[in-house]
């Protein structure tokens, strides 16, 4: 018998942020995401103490799940922020630092927590309420006419993301792939219900990264295709195909787990291999020209199957099925106990072989227009290839978002300037109005303004890792830099093109160093000139939902009063 404990009583702690150790952990927190965050932030290798796999990254994916603590509230913010990342594959860092920077700024403005979720919900509202204006000054509108803004869109994304170690010509080559096998995957002439294809993705280590490519149609790994020159059924045109979920290999794992009833003297083995002779027969006399199986074939099955000019495919995997059920048509046959049904065969208009480095695939083409395609990524090592192909799918994901809002952000911090200018602008010219509505003084309608209007800059001041400082106009307010050992008075003369790349520095322009006091003004649009387009963008959807997140969990952890912890 067990020996009996007495239970420990439950820990309870009030008022969490007021604890130094939690609000030590949340300022290393906000640092360690400060120092990943944009296109020169510093990478970040993880490993266990007793070795293992080394992870060198600086996305926002990668490092949350790895960072682990006892403390409950650092988990609150961690899981939603990666909640959201999951959601949009965008962003993680921006609503991560900007939450983490709202809460200290509620903190060191003495204001109550009840007053602080108010103004930040209020500051929340101006903000989205604008986004959404069709004359929002750092809104970009997308024409899919042209791809020239979706590939800025994804080189953004990608250059973003230091450990791809990537030239400036192997990014935009990837966007440009990117972009492309997003286009492939949007059907053309769909009639009814739109359904969006699948970009199947493919790493190859140790080529140069501009070797990497797109293919349209399905590329599968083929260990023998000497049968795909011989083989005469391959004039037919289409050629019927037909796909296994089932394992072929001869064993009693379909049947699951349970006990089997044997007669005495009876060879299971040669019962099951004959009906798969059986299943071989069908197959030939409805004309199949390619089998294909998700687990293992038997090796007798696949001598009969090539030795009647059929292309056998197997150990496909899971991750494949989808796209080449999309593909061809074919539904997989689930049992080898029963007639295969006329229609679970699908077609290949045609099948192609394609050698890249020590691998051979075969090329599925579909018969008539699939949103089905292939792209295979090349790297130096594995781990950039690692981050590649994350970054990859992840900028595939953020371009299938544009499907839903055809808009993206001036990027390099300018929105995040721009809308800091506009909410004090706007909060400014509403003072006695919006206390009076939200319950709160002057003085502290004015306190919150100003900590939500610094913590969206400090997100822009984050992108500078060289010890430069952070700046913003006084017209448009975007977002520059100029290096740290730049006198004031040359400051016109160092500043080349602002964060987004629309506007060029001028001796016109008046200057305000972020996170200092300057004058509220109204932040004016700029006349778009169609020669000039921006070189950084943001993904509207994906910053428009971290802004919510962000302000929501900064919100929820100023309004925790008590953390109640299990101690058994």
């Amino acid at each position: 018998m067990s020996r009996l404990v007495k239970k420990s009583p439950s820990l309870c702690t009030d008022l969490p942020l007021d604890n130094s150790d939690i609000c030590t952990k949340l300022s290393l927190l906000r640092q360690l995401l400060k120092s990943c965050f944009g296109p020169t932030g510093r990478l970040k290798q993880v490993h266990n103490n007793i070795g293992g796999h080394v992870l060198t990254t600086s996305s926002s994916s990668v490092l949350l799940p790895a960072i682990s603590s006892s403390h409950s509230f650092i988990n609150l913010i961690k899981t939603s922020i990666l909640n959201h990342v999951s959601r949009f594959s965008d962003c993680g860092l921006f609503a991560g630092i900007l939450c983490l920077s709202l809460i200290e700024q509620a903190k060191q403005s003495g204001l109550s927590c009840s007053v602080a979720i108010r103004l930040n919900k209020h500051f929340l509202g101006l903000c989205t309420g604008y986004l959404q204006q069709e004359d929002c000054g750092c809104k970009v509108k997308l024409d899919f006419c042209s791809s020239h803004k979706l590939i800025t869109l994804a080189c953004s994304i990608i250059s973003s993301k230091p450990a791809c170690v990537l030239t400036e010509s192997e990014a935009l080559h990837i966007s440009k792939l990117a972009v492309q096998a997003f286009l492939l995957t949007v059907p053309c002439n769909c009639p009814g219900e739109v359904r969006l294809g699948k970009t199947v993705t493919i790493s190859v280590e140790g080529h140069p990264v501009l070797n990497s490519a797109v293919f349209p149609g399905l590329l599968v790994d083929a260990s023998d295709v000497s049968g795909v020159d011989k083989s005469k059924n391959l004039r037919l045109n289409p050629l019927r195909m037909v796909l296994f979920s089932a394992s072929l290999a001869g064993d009693l794992s379909e049947f699951g787990d349970g006990i089997i009833d044997v007669h005495p003297g009876v060879d299971t083995d040669l019962q099951i291999l004959d009906q798969l002779l059986v299943l071989v027969k069908q197959v030939v006399e409805d004309e199949v020209k390619l089998f294909v199986c998700q687990k293992v074939i038997h090796p007798v099955v696949l001598q009969h199957l090539k030795s009647r000019g059929v292309i056998v495919i197997e150990r496909l995997g899971i991750p494949l099925m989808e796209p080449l059920t999309q593909l061809t048509g074919a539904q997989p046959v689930a049992t080898l106990h029963t007639t295969i049904p006329a229609k679970a065969y699908g077609e290949v208009r045609d099948l192609s072989i394609i050698h890249f480095g020590s691998r051979t695939m075969l090329q599925l083409h579909p018969c008539g227009e699939s949103s089905i395609c292939t792209v295979i990524l090349c790297h130096r090592n594995e781990t950039m290839l690692s981050e590649l192909k994350a970054v990859f799918q992840k900028t595939e994901h953020v371009l299938r978002l544009t499907l839903r809002e055809p808009s993206a952000l001036l990027g390099g911090g300018c929105t995040e300037t721009h809308l800091a200018a506009y909410v004090r602008h706007k909060s400014m010219q509403e003072v006695p109005e919006t206390s009076s509505a939200l319950g709160c003084s002057q003085t502290e309608l004015l306190l919150g303004m100003g900590g939500f209007c610094r913590s969206l800059e400090s997100v822009a001041a984050a992108l500078e890792h060289d010890g430069g400082n952070s700046l913003m106009d006084l017209t448009h307010a975007h977002h520059w830099t100029h290096p740290a050992d730049v006198m004031k008075e040359h400051v016109d003369e160092s500043l080349g093109l602002c964060g987004c790349g629309l506007m060029e520095g001028s001796p016109d322009h008046r200057w305000t160093y972020l996170k200092t006091n300057y004058p509220q003004f109204s932040p004016a649009p700029l006349s778009r000139d169609p020669a000039v387009q921006p070189r950084v963008l943001d993904s509207f959807t994906a910053k428009f939902n971290a802004l919510q997140v962000a302000v929501e969990t900064a919100n929820l952890a100023l309004d925790v009063h008590y953390l109640i912890q299990d101690m058994n």
